[in-house]
């Protein structure tokens, strides 16, 4: 399985070190992908910041490199705020370009499960079971 990962612009300087730690553990969100087939990440990209302009283009290069799925990265759901385009995002990729959306990378840090816990915007993240993993795995990508 080949995927591409979309990150929220605010984190343009990420190293993308927890996202590509979940992927080889196959934690969070990539644990939708079976652990006895090959997974490689072919782009890593911003949504080019609000309203996410290179979602526009974007996943085609990662098509273009063998991409089968798109991630928007965890950062996109437990973000300072959550990303507001997010549901446009995982309407539209799949509509122009054909490919499933998986949301989410990595599983949510302890850190911001306890501070997002008292949110209105939990619901966004409690909607997306693989990424609450356990307290132990999650205290991990603290």
């Amino acid at each position: 399985m080949k995927v591409g990962i979309i990150i929220c612009d605010r984190y343009r300087s990420c190293s993308g070190g927890k996202c590509f730690r979940a992927a080889r553990l196959r934690e969070g969100a990539f644990s939708c992908h079976p652990a006895d087939e090959p997974l490689e990440i072919v782009g890593f990209s911003t949504c080019g910041g609000c309203p996410g302009g290179n979602v526009e283009y974007v996943p085609e290069e990662m098509i273009r490199n063998g991409a089968q799925a798109i991630h928007l990265a965890t950062g996109l759901v437990v973000g300072y705020p959550p990303c507001p385009q997010l549901d446009y995002f995982v309407d539209f990729i799949p509509k122009r370009f054909g490919v499933p959306v998986v949301v989410g990378t990595h599983p949510v840090p302890e850190k911001y499960r306890r501070m997002h816990r008292t949110l209105a915007s939990w619901c966004l993240v409690e909607a997306q079971t693989r990424l609450l993993a356990t307290e132990e795995v999650r205290r991990a990508y603290d």
